[in-house]
């Protein structure tokens, strides 16, 4: 019996993995012509707004820096007047070369002059004063026993501080009163609900906030809020792109009507990036390139690992070894 049951256990493991559906286009173009250089180390970790190096080098929105973190700091974000951001995940916060000692784990974090706004592992909020070293605005909220990895960077707009939260909501700090002044819930039923995008289409007066499993848009006329399984989001002027986990790339207005939307069977997206065009990279070696009114496509050879680390900042992808920049 015992055999038996061994045997059965090993007919399934292999039945399962060899149902196993891969994304396999039936038109390949030869590898996309790309812009390419190799990074001074490996990348250790990354947000939305950049990542860490093993030799601590960092990657910023103005690409690989050369300034380098103290060793176990890792990076969160950039100033307004360019001071790098980094949390050591204990006790500790780099602010360009001064460490500032904080009783939680900083996760997440933003400074725009004297005004540092942080969001703790705990899911607590603070506004504190750099510079006289005090607490201006400080709120608990409930904990969040899960979280994606991508947690979005506090934003500074106009008078206010948009703080997105681990548990699904974005709280609303005026700088003038350093108080709250709104609450808004992005997703509270989820497992994973922290917020992964934030961004503010200032033309528009429009707030985009997504967690994994929605996407709401908030506007001085109304909110709406619409529920995809999202594996990456970008946005460009007045559209945002996403790549969902059943192999469709959509494309939204601020209003989250789909303009378009095209599936790619079996795919499995790793990250979106915007030129002039939409690209998505894809698991099995493959970028999908697709034209802005989703009429046209092509898929390219693309060498990548998929274990590796990978993190797109506007036209730039960087992987464990490279820097490559898409036309």
């Amino acid at each position: 019996m015992k055999h038996l049951l061994i045997l059965l256990a090993t007919l399934f493991l292999l039945t399962a993995c060899g149902s196993k559906k891969y994304f396999e286009p039936e038109d390949v173009k030869n590898s996309l012509s790309v812009e390419e250089s190799s990074l001074p180390s490996a990348i250790v970790s990354m947000n939305r707004d950049g990542a860490t190096l093993e030799d601590g080098t960092i990657i910023t929105r103005d690409g690989v820096s050369k300034f380098k973190l103290p060793e176990n700091f890792q990076f969160l974000n950039v100033s307004n007047t360019g001071k790098v951001l980094a949390t050591n995940y204990k006790d500790k916060l780099l602010i360009g070369n001064e460490e500032l000692d904080v009783k939680n784990i900083v996760v997440a974090a933003s400074l725009k002059d004297n005004k540092l706004a942080l969001v703790y592992s705990d899911n607590s909020i603070e506004l504190f004063d750099a510079n006289t070293k005090k607490t201006l605005f400080k709120e608990y909220l409930s904990i969040s026993l899960a979280n994606d990895t991508r947690i979005a960077n506090p934003h500074f707009m106009g008078n206010l501080i948009l703080f997105p939260t681990l548990n699904g909501k974005v709280v609303i700090i005026s700088t003038k009163t350093n108080k709250s002044v709104k609450n808004i819930s992005v997703d509270l039923d989820s497992q994973f609900n922290n917020i992964i995008f934030l961004k503010v289409i200032e033309d528009k007066q429009t707030l985009i906030a997504a967690t994994a499993n929605k996407i709401v848009t908030i506007s001085t006329k109304n909110i709406l809020s619409k529920d995809y399984e999202i594996r990456d989001i970008i946005s460009s002027g007045e559209n945002i792109y996403l790549a969902t986990i059943d192999g469709r790339l959509i494309k939204l207005d601020l209003a989250l009507e789909e303009i378009a939307s095209k599936k790619y069977k079996y795919s499995k997206i790793h990250a979106l990036a915007f030129t002039d065009s939409l690209y998505a990279i894809e698991s099995q070696s493959f970028i999908i390139n697709i034209n802005n009114d989703f009429t046209e496509d092509r898929v390219y050879d693309f060498d990548f690992d998929n274990e590796e680390r990978l993190i797109v900042i506007d036209n730039k992808i960087y992987t464990n070894s490279r820097e490559i920049t898409l036309p």
